[in-house]
C-alpha cells in the first residue's frame, strides 16, 4: 500500500510532497482551549519551539533566538535548553521531574525584519498579553505573524536591488554610466531571484541565475549607451556592482556575533552559508566576465573635490541601505531609520580612509561601530530590533568589490593578485562584526555577560 501510494506522487509532479514536512501546530497541540499558564508540559513546549523557529526563520542570530525562547519558557514556568543552527533548533523544555525534546527545522533560510519586529515585540509583551489567553489562542497570534505576506511586490524588490547597487557602485568609485547600468542590471538580477525565490527554487540556482541576469544586463545597456553616446569602454568595469545584491549581509554578519558567544554551531554553519553564496556568485559572474570579454579594473576619476565626494556620500549611502533594507522587508519607517544610519557611518569610513592614514579594516571597525552605537539609541526609542537596523547599515561596508577582484585574479592563475585582494577583504570582513560587537557590549548590559 504504501510503495503504491509513492508510485501515485511520483507520478503527480504538481503535487510533490515537502521535502521538510510542515508542521500543523494547531492539530498538534492536544487541550487548545486551556489557559497556557496552567497547559500541560508539550502544550507549553509547542509555545516555546514555535517561538524559536519563527524568530529563527527571520534570519537573526542564536543569541537572540534563545533569549527570545528564554523568555517564553520563564513565563510559563519553565526551564529551556537550546542548541540552535541555521536552520534548526533542538530543544529540551524542563518542569519539575518532567522533561519534553523537539527537533524543528526550516526548508531554507531567508531574512525578514518586519517579521522579526513583530516577533520581538510579541515576545516582550507575552506576559502581560499573551499569558492570560488559551493555548490556542497564542498560536493563533503566532499564525497571523507567520502568515503576514511581505511589503514589498517583485517589482519594488526590482527596485530596491536596483537602488541599492547604484549607490553602492557610486561609493565604489563609479560614475553616472555605471550607476545607471548597474540600476538596470541589478533590479533584472533580483526579479528573476525573488521569481525563483517564490517557486522555492533551491538557493543555489537562484544565487546563480539572479548574477548571470544582472551581468548580461549590464552587458546590454552598456552597449546601448556606446551605441547612442560617446562613452569610454573603461565605463564596463561597474558591471561587478550590478551583482552586489547577492552579498549575505545578515548571515555574515550573524555568524560573527554568534561565534563571539560561543555559539559555535549556529556561528559556523551561518559562515559557511555565506561563504557559499558568495562563491557561487563571485564564481558565475567570473564566467560571465570571461564570456562577454569584461575585467575588473580601475573606475574613471569623477573629478570632484573632497567636499563635493563627502556631500555625495551621504545621499548614496542612504540610497544604498535604504534598498538593503527593502530587500530584506523593512517596513518604511525602519528602512528610513537604518538609512540615516548608513549615512552618518558609512561616510565616515569613507572620509577616514580618504583623509586620514588609517588603513581600510580600521575604518571599517569605526564605520561599524559607529552603526551599532546609533541603532542602540535607536532601539531604545523605537524599540525596533538592532540587528534590522545595523545590517543594511553595513552590509554596504562588505567589500564585495575586493572578494570578485580576488576570486577572478585567483581563476586567472594570478594567486598573488588574488591574495592581496582577498586579505584586504577578510580584514574587512572581521573588523565589521567586530564594531558591532563592542557597541553591543557598550550599550547592551545582557550582551556583556556569558551566563
Amino acid at each position: 500500500m504504501f510503495n503504491k501510494r509513492n508510485k501515485i506522487i511520483r507520478k503527480n509532479t504538481g503535487n510533490l510532497p515537502n521535502h521538510h514536512m510542515t508542521i500543523h501546530w494547531g492539530r498538534f497541540v492536544a487541550n487548545r482551549d486551556t489557559l497556557s499558564a496552567s497547559a500541560v508540559l508539550e502544550d507549553k513546549s509547542s509555545l516555546v519551539g514555535r517561538v524559536g523557529i519563527l524568530m529563527l526563520a527571520c534570519g537573526t542570530g542564536a543569541w537572540r533566538v534563545r533569549e527570545a525562547m528564554n523568555t517564553i519558557a520563564r513565563s510559563l514556568g519553565l526551564t529551556c535548553s537550546a542548541d540552535i543552527g541555521l536552520i534548526s533548533i533542538e530543544y529540551t523544555c524542563f518542569s519539575e521531574n518532567l522533561s519534553y525534546t523537539q527537533v524543528l527545522s526550516l526548508p531554507t533560510t531567508g531574512v525578514n525584519t518586519d517579521k522579526l519586529d513583530q516577533m520581538e515585540r510579541f515576545v516582550d509583551h507575552f506576559e502581560e498579553k499573551s499569558l492570560p489567553l488559551s493555548v490556542r489562542e497564542i498560536h493563533e497570534q503566532l499564525d497571523a505573524i507567520q502568515r503576514k505576506p511581505g511589503n514589498y511586490s517583485y517589482w519594488q524588490a526590482a527596485f530596491a536591488a536596483a537602488l541599492a547597487c547604484s549607490g553602492f557602485v557610486f561609493l565604489l568609485g563609479g560614475g553616472i554610466v555605471e550607476m545607471i547600468c548597474s540600476f538596470i542590471g541589478a533590479g533584472m538580477g533580483n526579479l528573476l531571484r525573488r521569481k525563483l525565490i517564490d517557486h522555492h527554487i533551491t538557493t543555489l540556482a537562484c544565487t546563480a541565475a539572479g548574477v548571470a541576469l544582472a551581468s548580461l544586463s549590464y552587458l546590454g545597456i552598456f552597449k546601448l549607451l556606446g551605441i547612442f553616446f560617446m562613452i569610454s569602454p573603461q565605463h564596463e568595469v561597474g558591471y561587478i556592482g550590478a551583482m552586489l545584491f547577492v552579498v549575505p549581509g545578515f548571515p555574515f554578519i550573524t555568524s560573527m556575533l554568534d561565534m563571539s558567544k560561543s555559539d559555535m554551531r549556529s556561528g559556523l554553519e551561518r559562515l559557511t552559508y555565506a561563504l557559499m553564496i558568495t562563491l557561487v556568485a563571485t564564481l558565475v559572474g567570473w564566467l560571465v566576465a570571461l564570456l562577454v570579454h569584461f575585467a575588473p579594473g580601475n573606475f574613471l576619476p569623477l573629478g570632484l573635490n573632497d567636499w563635493q565626494l563627502m556631500l555625495l556620500r551621504i545621499p548614496a549611502s542612504f540610497c544604498g541601505v535604504y534598498g538593503f533594507s527593502m530587500m530584506f522587508n523593512s517596513p518604511w519607517r525602519m528602512a528610513f531609520l537604518a538609512g540615516c544610519i548608513g549615512a552618518v557611518a558609512n561616510t565616515l569610513r569613507l572620509e577616514l580612509v580618504d583623509l586620514t592614514n588609517i588603513p581600510a579594516a580600521a575604518a571599517a571597525f569605526a564605520g561599524a561601530l559607529t552603526a551599532g552605537m546609533l541603532a542602540s539609541l535607536i532601539n531604545r526609542k523605537t524599540g525596533f530590533p538592532r540587528i534590522s537596523l545595523t545590517v543594511p547599515a553595513i552590509v554596504i561596508m562588505v567589500p564585495g568589490l575586493y572578494i570578485y577582484r580576488a576570486m577572478y585574479y585567483i581563476g586567472l592563475n594570478h594567486i598573488s593578485a588574488g591574495a592581496t585582494w582577498l586579505t584586504q577583504a577578510i580584514l574587512i570582513i572581521m573588523f565589521l562584526p567586530m564594531g558591532l560587537f563592542v557597541a553591543r557590549l557598550i550599550m547592551d548590559k545582557r550582551w556583556r555577560y556569558s551566563d
